[in-house]
């Protein structure tokens, strides 16, 4: 018996940051572009050894002049609207986020689970904050913005890794000589479904007692 998952981490890249044949390994099986297949093989799935830094930048620079569109970045102005976007979207659809980094080639995410799915929640993240670079005109119309499809999503059923991944994500900007990021939209984590005043007699709490990971 598994327990309930309680929320969705969300990772998605920028548009050309993260290629199937990346040397980190990907998310992918296959290379739809025969010359994106110059750059070198397909590995699925993270490798277990890192290459280092300077073959992942070797990597990206020979893949610039073969995207169909330029591979950016986003300053701290771009982050900003993304930020807002972001902002809007958790406030109309009535998300509950946890944790947000918003990195200069890729986006952390971490929200209670909604009856959106994690696939439908990042796709209105994405797409809403893909609108405001370009209604800012930091991005041309037909520029993608962000990877294709919906990113990678790690489903989280108890506190303890609500707890580890908020302090991943917050790190996520220090670890590369960031500041930090605090962000309105991002609460403080309760504790949630095990909050103070919770039932032990939710279907949660009963799930996580059968199991022996109550409280």
């Amino acid at each position: 018996m598994n327990p309930i998952v309680i929320a969705y981490h969300l990772v998605w890249t920028a548009y050309g940051w993260w290629l199937p044949n990346d040397p980190r390994g990907s998310g992918s099986s296959t290379i739809r572009s025969d010359v994106l297949a110059e750059l070198g093989a397909v590995h699925f799935g993270r490798k277990k050894i890192q290459p280092p830094g300077k073959v992942i930048g070797a990597f990206y620079k020979n893949a610039t002049d073969l995207l169909k569109h330029p591979l950016l970045t986003f300053d701290e102005i771009e982050i900003a609207y993304i930020a807002q976007a972001f902002a809007q979207v958790i406030s109309e659809q009535s998300y509950t986020c946890y944790g947000c980094a918003i990195m200069p080639d890729h986006v952390h995410v971490l929200i209670r689970k909604h009856k959106h799915s994690a696939e439908d929640i990042a796709s209105n993240l994405m797409e809403s904050s893909r609108q405001r670079l370009i209604d800012g005109g930091k991005r041309a119309m037909t520029h993608p913005v962000w990877i294709a499809g919906n990113g990678w999503k790690v489903f989280l059923d108890h506190p303890d890794e609500i707890r580890r991944t908020i302090k991943y994500i917050n790190n996520n900007p220090l670890k590369d000589g960031l500041p930090a990021q605090k962000w309105p939209f991002v609460i403080e984590y309760n504790g949630w479904p095990l909050h103070p005043g919770h039932s032990p007699n939710s279907p949660y709490a009963k799930r996580l007692r059968a199991i022996g990971r109550y409280p």
